[in-house]
């Protein structure tokens, strides 16, 4: 009988490990909230998407800003999940960006801004913002051009992760729009 229930007690412990959420992610030095699956790189888009192929990758950026309350959400209650947690770290090379920063980002058409310029050029206005690209982006487009999806601002882990999945997919090359993919998702 205490066989039995050390097994038990070793297996619930296991299970409750498994299913609790990853470590939500700390502050850094300029605000932003730091996962472990945040690349850093400098921030030269052709080179950043070249590195994810390599690794099998989907290039994505996060765009994000100190003090955002729904980058905050994200960091705590969604993105530490460890479903959505390795999803990222399986399939997406992520690059975080600041919407009021100045750290130098290389446009995919080969333009140099800082980062709020950018963040201005691509007409982003909420934070969290999630781009996702292509493998392959044409010469002379910039990032919003060559996106296949953009989510802007905090959604719940069941939204946040059908998009992971969909871009992976490619769902954005066929007939169901990312609308109708999460229905069904949710539905299942």
């Amino acid at each position: 009988m205490r066989g039995l229930m050390s097994t038990v007690a070793a297996a619930t412990t296991a299970l409750a490990l498994a299913i609790m959420p990853v470590a939500a992610a700390e502050l850094g030095d300029d605000g932003l909230h730091k996962a472990a699956w945040m690349r850093d790189t400098f921030k030269d888009l052709r080179e950043d998407l070249a590195e994810a192929s390599a690794e099998g990758k989907r290039l994505a950026i996060i765009f994000e800003q100190r003090g955002c309350i729904y980058c905050k959400q994200m960091h705590e209650e969604v993105f530490p999940d460890s479903e959505v947690d390795s999803f990222i770290r399986e399939n997406y090379f992520v690059i975080q960006m600041n919407m009021f920063g100045d750290v130098e980002v290389t446009d995919f058409d080969g333009e140099a801004l800082p980062e709020k310029e950018m963040a201005r050029k691509w007409g982003l206005m909420f934070t969290p913002t999630l781009m996702f690209f292509p493998e392959e982006v044409p010469e002379g487009v910039t990032a919003p051009q060559a996106a296949v999806a953009v989510m802007p601002g905090a959604f719940k882990k069941g939204t946040t992760l059908a998009m992971l999945r969909w871009v992976v997919e490619k769902g954005y090359e066929t007939d169901e729009p990312f609308q109708k993919y999460l229905a069904r998702q949710l539905s299942q």
